[in-house]
C-alpha cells in the first residue's frame, strides 16, 4: 500500500508542476486553487508512505516519478522539445526508481 501511495503522490507532483504553468504566477485563480490542492495531497500521500518506506527511497521516488511524468506532460501539453538525449535521461531516471524498488 506504501508504494500505491508513492505512486499517487508522484502523480499529484506532476500535477502541481505543470499547474504552476498554468497560474501565469499565480494569477489566474483556479489553476493556481487546482496547483496548490495538487501540492498539498502530494506532500500528504508522501507522509504516509514514508511511514512504511525508508525517506531517501520514498523521496527519490516521488521526485523521479515527476520528473518523468512532468517531461512526459510538457511535452504533450507544452510543446517541450522532445530530443533523442531528453529522452535517454528519462529512461535513466525511470531505471533509478525501478533500481530503488528493488532494493527497498
Amino acid at each position: 500500500m506504501a508504494w500505491f501511495l508513492l505512486f499517487l503522490a508522484g502523480l499529484f507532483e506532476c500535477g502541481w508542476a505543470i499547474g504552476l504553468k498554468y497560474t501565469d504566477g499565480f494569477t489566474r485563480p483556479l489553476p493556481t486553487a487546482l496547483t496548490v490542492i495538487s501540492m498539498v495531497f502530494s506532500i500528504v500521500l508522501l507522509g504516509l508512505a514514508v511511514k512504511h518506506l525508508p525517506i531517501g527511497t520514498a523521496y527519490a521516488v516521488w521526485t523521479g516519478i515527476g520528473t518523468v511524468g512532468t517531461v512526459f506532460l510538457g511535452i504533450w501539453l507544452l510543446g517541450d522539445e522532445a530530443s533523442v538525449s531528453r529522452l535517454a535521461c528519462i529512461v535513466l531516471i525511470v531505471g533509478g526508481i525501478a533500481g530503488l524498488k528493488l532494493t527497498a
